[in-house]
């Protein structure tokens, strides 16, 4: 049975706030600031266990090896010797946004009946450009069933930064979908991370039908608030979009061409007027997980800082008590995520396939999510100051606890 299954990041052990991201605001405001891994962690699992008792289906994502030694070597450093920010490029915990992880096309959209995945490149920034050979492992491992098709990165200098610029419209998950590849075109200062070309190698590697697949320019306006990737502008589930009126170049044709291929589409437009794009980003309002509940009807997970900030949490009363799709709100606590960038939408990774085609291990019930929270209670470290990155004793502890968790898992292939 196909359901849309949501693959969260588990927040690693080496969580810190360097900074690293340009064109990211929470991150850059936050640089310099003492994180807390395993509060981070413990959020992440409190919102899976959430998505759990809504009747969704979840899996995990592990964190990565931290420091990358690998990475160092290749670039004829060390962990003791490095620059410090390659040294905290080499220790970044940004693999828990598992929403740049890959971009997923299902089985009833590809030429071949098989669910496609093609791991992100993310060259645009470094410390994210050496995060695709570990997951592109895990996807391997835990996608290796012949019902799917895993493919290497899309090749430089073509950015691609995974599903945070891709969207899925379709009637039910075994229904063929109309795909949407959202890119950046200006950036107003700041870097695009998403090319137009990547999303084309994508959907001619994923065996996409042209006719049915759409390529669309993020709009500067929106890039330039800080909405570095489409995921924090829009958002799309079943047959319903949800998007800032700011959030693409050439909106009026766009939203035709959703019309002509799906005429009973509906699309949430947030007005500007209502919700500027400053609050939208500030609050991560579209950075939720929109889902459709196994009872019928969609709800938005958002971030608490939604609540927070009084247009967004008007209008979304107002969107509520309106007989529109999205008629339920969920509210999450995932501040230390947040306050890196990364809202509930950045920490998933949506794969729509049989569950019982994917390696179990990466699958998660309560149990497991149980056995999980022992490991990062004993070994995350509680609290990282910018000046701890430079502590050969604390890469130490990172090591040991993500090979804990590694065996408690017992996914000891990715030690």
């Amino acid at each position: 049975m196909m359901l849309e299954i949501n693959f969260d990041g588990i927040v690693g052990p080496s969580h810190n706030y360097a900074g690293l991201s340009p064109g990211n605001l929470a991150a850059s405001a936050n640089a310099g600031r003492a994180s807390f891994p395993r509060a981070a962690a413990l959020e992440g699992i409190a919102k899976m266990r959430a998505n759990l008792a809504l009747g969704l289906c979840q899996g995990v994502f592990l964190p990565h090896a931290r420091p990358d030694h690998a990475w160092l070597t290749s670039l004829a450093t060390d962990a003791q010797t490095a620059p410090a920010w390659l040294r905290a490029a080499a220790l970044s915990a940004s693999p828990m946004w598992a929403a740049n992880a890959a971009t997923i096309s299902p089985a009833p959209d590809t030429a071949d009946g098989r669910c496609h995945l093609t791991v992100a490149n993310l060259v645009t920034m470094p410390h994210r450009s050496h995060e695709w050979p570990q997951t592109l492992a895990q996807l391997r491992l835990a996608f290796a069933h012949p019902a799917f098709k895993v493919h290497g990165p899309v090749l430089p200098p073509f950015g691609d930064e995974g599903a945070a610029n891709h969207m899925r419209l379709s009637p039910a998950p075994t229904a063929p979908g109309i795909e949407i590849f959202v890119h950046g075109v200006g950036g107003g200062g700041f870097p695009v991370r998403q090319h137009a070309e990547a999303g084309r190698v994508v959907a001619r590697a994923h065996g996409l039908d042209p006719a049915r697949t759409l390529h669309i320019a993020q709009s500067e306006a929106a890039i330039a608030a800080g909405a570095f990737h489409n995921d924090v502008v829009a958002v799309a589930d079943g047959m319903t979009l949800f998007a800032h009126e700011q959030a693409f170049a050439e909106t009026a044709d766009f939203y035709a061409d959703l019309r002509r291929l799906l005429p009973e589409l509906t699309i949430v437009e947030v007005p500007a007027a209502e919700v500027s794009l400053e609050d939208a980003i500030r609050s991560y309002l579209f950075n939720a997980q929109l889902v459709t509940l196994p009872h019928g009807g969609q709800a938005l997970i958002l971030p608490a800082e939604a609540r927070e900030t009084p247009a967004v949490w008007t209008w979304l009363q107002k969107m509520v008590a309106g007989n529109g799709p999205i008629r339920r709100l969920e509210l999450v606590d995932v501040r230390q995520s947040m306050a890196n960038g990364g809202g509930p939408a950045c920490l998933r990774l949506r794969v729509v396939a049989d569950p019982k085609t994917i390696d179990p291990r990466f699958m998660a019930d309560d149990a497991t999510l149980d056995r999980i929270t022992q490991v990062i209670e004993r070994d995350w470290p509680e609290r990282i100051l910018p000046e701890d990155l430079a502590d050969p004793a604390l890469w130490t502890q990172f090591e040991t606890a993500r090979t804990a968790l590694l065996t408690t898992l017992m996914v000891n292939e990715l030690a």
